[in-house]
């Protein structure tokens, strides 16, 4: 299977990532109407939003720009693989 390259196909699939979002979480809140919830689920989607930010975006740019990942799975791969140097480990080397 290719990459989708069409932008209108690509805006398509990010508004149909996001309707399924609100319809989920809107049924959540449906079956079980709590204030508690609606902010625990909003908490949920940002984060997981930002841990999926650092996995496709920071570590690409900032922390390994060889690297190219292709998903969560290449991603896991990826950091198993990887080993970093301790800090206190870096610093008695530049000293």
């Amino acid at each position: 299977m290719s990459d989708i390259k069409n932008p209108r196909l690509l805006y398509l699939k990010g508004m149909l990532f996001f309707i399924m979002g609100v319809l989920a979480g809107g049924i959540v809140l449906l079956l079980y109407p709590d204030w508690r919830l609606a902010i625990l689920l909003g908490v949920m989607a940002w984060a997981f939003a930002r841990a999926y930010y650092f996995v496709f975006y920071v570590i690409q740019h900032y922390v390994d720009p060889q690297f190219k990942f292709a998903g969560l799975v290449d991603f896991a791969k990826y950091m198993m693989r990887r080993r970093y140097p301790r800090d206190d480990q870096d610093q008695t080397k530049a000293s």
